[in-house]
């Protein structure tokens, strides 16, 4: 057999498999093309799974993100949690998801087949923020949980993301453990699942309560230093069509800021993003609309998040009058005077940064006599 004829074997068989009719639709035009090229990109290989969890364009075949593969990856995650993790069965999965395309779809998914591996399940009913589904995972002691999002890609990319009980995203060795785990899981027939109704009749699917909301407000409220500063000044958002609207506008009311404004154009979810480009705060463009409602607000402040809600981009006023962007590292840097000169003030402090970051943190930590790592 050659290895053109190996590869429309493997298609075809994952054809048959294939739970979602617009995928089957592609694969099967494919293969009556005979578009030999396009087999060997999508069959040759899978998405591969690490720290990061998956990533990749929605479509048919292992190299896409498709539910046939979400199915997969989930029935290999369970057998490692089952495996590796305290009372992964009772103590469950948190399962998050954003406003792309098919990420309602890959949510309900995972959710069947982590159930049918008798793995309960805490489900968001509807979109949620990366940093709020890390926070249930340690807020409802579940043994791990699943973000489906593609965080800032493209439209066409859609991701799933897994955390530990710990509420931070996987690391070696856990990473290569569930690749392994995947690799093992054979045809789709053989994944148990559990179809929603009876899922949730049996509590093996259990909605996210809202306390964990509620508490998550609450500790972010708690992280001010400061509550009795001024708060009537402008202030533009923009969530770049994201799911971070809500939970932001949400904290900023809470806290009393009276001039916080959302870009309307972008406030609300959407996973074709058609006001952008490429849906992440750092790129030319994408805060074009944000720049126009400050300058008619006579904002001097622009905060903007990634899709997901993990990513920070800042935009301030400089002493001409313009809008400027700050990096990654003026972010961090900042935040970490104002913590170091405001905040605790004990002989435990840390300072903590990663190996692409400014080693200005470092001369910051000195200075202050506090531990750097």
């Amino acid at each position: 057999m050659t290895a053109s004829q190996d590869l429309i074997t493997i298609a075809r068989t994952w054809l048959a498999e294939d739970p979602d009719p617009t995928t089957r639709a592609e694969l099967q035009a494919i293969l009556d093309a005979g578009d030999m090229s396009e087999l060997g990109e999508r069959f040759g290989t899978r998405l591969e799974f690490g720290t990061a969890g998956l990533r990749g364009v929605i479509g048919a075949g292992p190299n896409r993100m498709n539910r046939s593969l979400v199915r997969r990856v989930t029935a290999g995650l369970a057998r490692y949690l089952l495996a590796e993790a305290r009372d992964a069965a009772g103590r469950g999965v948190v399962v998050g998801y954003d406003g792309r395309r098919m990420s309602r779809e890959f949510a309900e998914d995972t959710a069947s087949v982590l159930a049918g591996a008798g793995i309960r399940v805490h489900r968001f009913q509807d979109v949620a923020t990366t940093p709020l589904t890390a926070y249930a995972v340690t807020a409802l002691d579940a043994a791990a949980g699943i973000v489906v999002t593609a965080s800032h890609n493209p439209p066409e990319y859609n991701g799933y993301k897994v955390y530990w009980e710990n509420g931070a995203q996987i690391i070696p060795p856990h990473d290569a453990g569930i690749s392994k785990a995947i690799d093992r899981v054979g045809t789709l027939d053989s994944i148990d699942r559990v179809e929603p109704d009876d899922a949730r009749a049996a509590e093996l699917v259990l909605p996210v309560p809202d306390s964990v909301g509620e508490d998550y407000f609450r500790s972010v409220l708690d992280l001010q230093l400061h509550t009795d500063t001024p708060r009537e000044f402008p202030i533009v958002y923009t969530p770049l069509h994201g799911v971070g609207g809500a939970s932001v506008a949400e904290v900023f009311s809470r806290a009393g800021y009276t001039g916080f404004q959302i870009v309307p154009q972008q406030a609300e979810p959407d996973g074709e993003f058609p006001t952008v480009n490429f849906p992440n705060p750092e790129e030319p463009g994408a805060m074009d609309l944000a720049r126009d409602l400050a300058a008619t607000a006579g904002a001097d402040l622009i905060l903007a998040n990634d899709p997901d809600a993990d990513r920070l981009a800042v935009v301030v006023r400089d002493t001409d009058g313009a809008l400027q962007p700050l990096t990654g590292n003026q972010i961090g840097t900042l935040l970490a005077h104002y913590l170091l000169t405001q905040g605790d003030t004990g002989g435990d402090r840390l300072v903590c940064t990663t190996i692409v970051s400014s080693g200005i943190l470092h001369a910051m930590a000195d200075k202050f006599g506090v531990a750097y790592g």
